[in-house]
């Protein structure tokens, strides 16, 4: 279980949110909902352990991520806005540093078919920095089929992916919850169908009302 407890977020002398506190639990997807500048990448970023929160704190299995950094980074993929990737190396051996990091031994099906599934077939040879800003984005996104991790964290994956890309990833994000892993993400798109399976959490416009709330 994720959980927030009374987290507040300013940034610019602005207050972003305050006293938010939720908990997800095994086998959840939450999208966190928000018009610009409501704090939707920072509280990601808090959530991810990427930043601090100017009150509050998260914990992870009851634990503060804080106090269990290691732990809890090794059961945390994150994706943020920025790619996140080697531009010198190739997709490919992008992706099987990522394996490597996470302690896996090289499995060279495993690559493929996730290169294959993000559209990247093809290219998996050329240096990242010759492909283009979506296509890098794709490499990022590939590491959702290569990962073990329960907790993932996704601010806009959606961003610059076809309406056949967006199905594949609905598709697995649903998979990764019915394995009771937990998705918890951003998105501006409007979601097919299959959202009637997300629960949607709120942060308002004024910080007093930054509560979430389910539909």
């Amino acid at each position: 279980m994720l959980e927030a407890n009374n987290l507040s977020c300013i940034r610019d002398d602005r207050v972003l949110f305050s006293g938010l506190s939720f908990r997800v639990a095994a086998g959840e997807m939450v999208q966190v909902e928000g018009a610009n500048g409501a704090g939707k990448t920072s509280l990601l970023r808090i959530l991810a352990g990427l930043a601090q929160p100017d009150a509050g704190h998260v914990s992870w299995r009851q634990r503060s991520i804080r106090r269990e950094r290691g732990l809890y980074h090794r059961e945390l993929l994150y994706i943020g806005h920025q790619a996140g990737i080697a531009s010198s190396l190739t997709p490919l051996e992008n992706l099987a540093f990522f394996q490597a990091m996470g302690g896996g031994k090289r499995d060279e099906a495993a690559l493929w078919r996730a290169l294959e599934r993000v559209g990247l077939a093809g290219y998996e040879e050329l240096p990242a920095s010759g492909l283009s800003a979506g296509q890098q984005r794709r490499i990022a996104l590939a590491r959702l089929w290569l990962s073990p991790a329960p907790l993932w964290i996704l601010d806009e994956p959606l961003t610059a992916i076809d309406r056949q890309g967006v199905a594949q990833l609905m598709s697995l994000f649903a998979a990764h919850v019915d394995a009771r892993g937990i998705v918890l993400l951003t998105t501006h798109q409007a979601l097919p169908a299959s959202n009637a399976r997300i629960r949607k959490m709120a942060l308002a416009d004024r910080p007093a009302e930054a509560v979430p709330c389910s539909v």
